[in-house]
C-alpha cells in the first residue's frame, strides 16, 4: 500500500489532491491522506471536498482528513501546496511522518523550496515541480477551478527513474497530466517567471489578467517585470528559451481574463502574501548575480 499525503488543501493542492482521493477513494493499492485542520478539516470530514470546473461538481472524500502526526502515520509520498511562508514550519510538524524514504514532491509558487526542505530532510529524495492551473478556495473544503488548462510537471536529478516512474503512474491513473521532466530546474523557472510577474503586476496594480492585458501602461508593467526576471534567470546560467517572454505572453493571452493571482487575492482579503518569495526573491536573486531590477524592487518596497 502507497500511503500519499497532501499538506495545503488550496487551489493547487485542493484539486490535484481531489483528483488522487476520487481516483483511489477504494483502492486496496493507494491511501489518500489530506492533512488539514480546523474548518477546512471539518468540511471536508463532514462533506468531502467539493471541486467545482467550469463543466461540473464533484465531493470527493480521502481515506482520511487530519492534522495528527499519530494518526497519519508515515508517508510514502508528500505533495506539499501550502503557501511558501508556511514551509518550515508546516513540514516540521509533520516529522513523525516522515521517513527517509519518503519522497516530497513541493508544488509551491516560489522556486527555492527544495533547498529549504533539503535542509529540514537532507536524507530524503525532494523532487521540483510545478503546475499550470487557475484555481482557488471559495469556502472551506470548497475548490474552484477556471479554464481548461491543467498540467504538472516534475523531475530531479538525484532520484531514480524507478521512484519517478512510481509516482508518475499514480499520477496518471487519477487522470492528472504529468509529465516528468530531465530540465526541471528550467521548467520550474519557466512557470515562475510567469507567476512572480504576474503576482507583482496584479497586486501592485490591483488589476485582474484582463485589466493587465487591455491597458496599455498595465502590460509595460507586466513586459518590464518579465525582461528584469528573465535577465536574472539568464546570469544564474538557466537555459530558458530565446523567446521565454513572448511565450509568457501568450500564456497570460490564453488565461481566464477574470482571473488574478492569488498574491492579488490575498492581498486584497487582507491575508499575509508571499510577497518574499515572488518579488523580493528576485530582488535577492539580482543583487547577488550583479542583474538591477529596479522595477521588482520598487513593488517589493510597495508591498512589503
Amino acid at each position: 500500500m502507497k500511503r500519499i499525503g497532501i499538506l495545503g488543501l488550496g487551489g493547487v493542492g485542493g484539486y490535484f489532491g481531489g483528483l488522487l482521493a476520487k481516483a483511489y477513494y477504494k483502492s486496496e493499492e493507494v491511501e489518500v491522506i489530506f492533512i488539514a485542520r480546523g474548518e477546512t478539516q471539518k468540511a471536508i470530514a463532514d462533506s468531502g471536498l467539493k471541486i467545482v470546473t467550469d463543466e461540473s461538481e464533484m465531493n470527493v472524500f480521502p481515506k482520511l482528513v487530519s492534522n495528527d502526526p499519530d494518526e497519519i502515520g508515515v508517508l510514502d509520498y508528500l505533495i506539499c501546496a501550502t503557501k511558501t511562508y508556511d514551509i518550515e514550519e508546516s513540514l516540521l510538524s509533520l516529522q513523525k511522518c516522515i521517513s527517509p524514504k519518503t519522497v516530497i514532491l513541493p508544488l509551491y509558487n516560489g522556486v527555492d523550496a527544495p533547498e529549504r526542505i533539503q535542509k529540514i530532510f537532507p536524507e530524503n529524495d525532494i523532487l521540483r515541480g510545478c503546475v499550470y492551473i487557475v484555481s482557488m478556495i471559495i469556502s472551506p473544503g470548497t475548490i474552484r477551478k477556471m479554464g481548461f488548462y491543467e498540467k504538472l510537471f516534475f523531475g530531479t536529478k538525484t532520484t531514480s527513474v524507478d521512484k519517478l516512474q512510481d509516482l508518475q503512474n499514480i499520477l496518471q491513473k487519477a487522470k492528472i497530466e504529468s509529465y516528468i521532466v530531465e530540465n526541471i530546474e528550467e521548467t520550474v523557472w519557466e512557470k515562475f517567471i510567469f507567476i512572480s510577474a504576474l503576482a507583482s503586476a496584479t497586486s501592485y496594480l490591483n488589476q485582474n489578467i484582463g485589466e493587465i492585458l487591455k491597458k496599455k501602461k498595465s502590460l509595460e508593467v507586466y513586459l518590464a517585470l518579465l525582461q528584469e526576471i528573465e535577465a536574472v534567470a539568464k546570469a544564474k546560467g538557466l537555459h530558458l528559451p530565446e523567446d521565454i517572454v513572448a511565450q509568457t505572453i501568450v500564456k497570460l493571452e490564453k488565461s481566464p481574463k477574470e482571473a488574478t493571482s492569488s498574491m492579488h487575492r490575498d492581498l486584497l482579503a487582507n491575508r499575509k502574501t508571499e510577497v518574499t518569495s515572488l518579488t523580493q526573491f528576485v530582488v535577492n536573486e539580482g543583487l547577488k548575480y550583479g542583474v538591477a531590477t529596479p522595477l521588482y524592487e520598487k513593488i517589493a518596497n510597495a508591498l512589503l
